[in-house]
């Protein structure tokens, strides 16, 4: 009845080789292997597939424990605070977990690309100046030719549709301030 219960069994589903850690020096005198026992019960209770993957037992608080309990203890003992056993246990585990990984199926992967948001903002430069920042403005100027009248409708088109006379508008710009995007500029007339 106490601890994080079934929130930490569904992380423990998604493991490859499990660590059992069992007091050496419990402060309510539990045994390790009822420790053990309760451990593997409420595994096995979970999901009894979890008592089938690969696992390393070990006693903590070798520093605390008795003399007798860890010398009686069957199993890798470590430490915390003098570091005894650790390096070995997390050696031991490293190898553990890459031949669980070795043994898996190849899976056959599936790529999601997800877009970076493409977000637009003006800055402003000083009186009567603005600059957009923003991927898809930068694109629609740099992209195309500024020098056909056909190119700028598209241009301007596409900066509507990006809504940067709104941005600009929200800005404070007003009509004939100069506006940047990238190393083009022009004169900036409201929507009406």
């Amino acid at each position: 009845g106490k601890g994080l219960g079934h929130r930490f069994l569904r992380h423990v589903e998604r493991t490859r080789v499990l660590c059992i850690m069992l007091d050496l020096a419990p402060v309510d005198e539990v045994s390790p292997e009822h420790q053990l026992e309760v451990l593997l019960h409420e595994l096995g209770n979970y999901d009894p597939t979890l008592l089938e993957r690969p696992r390393v037992i070990v006693g903590t608080k070798s520093d605390s424990a008795s003399h007798e309990v860890v010398e009686s203890f069957d199993g890798p003992v470590i430490s915390a605070i003098t570091t005894q056993g650790v390096r070995e246990l997390v050696l031991k585990l490293g190898y553990l977990v890459n031949a669980a990984r070795a043994e898996e199926p190849d899976r056959e992967g599936v790529v999601i690309l997800r877009p970076e948001v493409d977000g637009h903002w003006v800055e402003r430069l000083g009186d009567n100046e603005f600059r957009i920042h923003g991927r898809g403005a930068e694109r629609s100027v740099a992209l195309n030719d500024v020098s056909t009248p056909e190119a700028m409708a598209y241009i301007d088109g596409r900066l509507k549709k990006l809504g940067v006379g709104r941005l600009l508008s929200r800005a404070g710009a007003m009509e004939g301030d100069v506006v940047w995007i990238g190393t083009f500029s022009f004169e900036y007339t409201p929507d009406v």
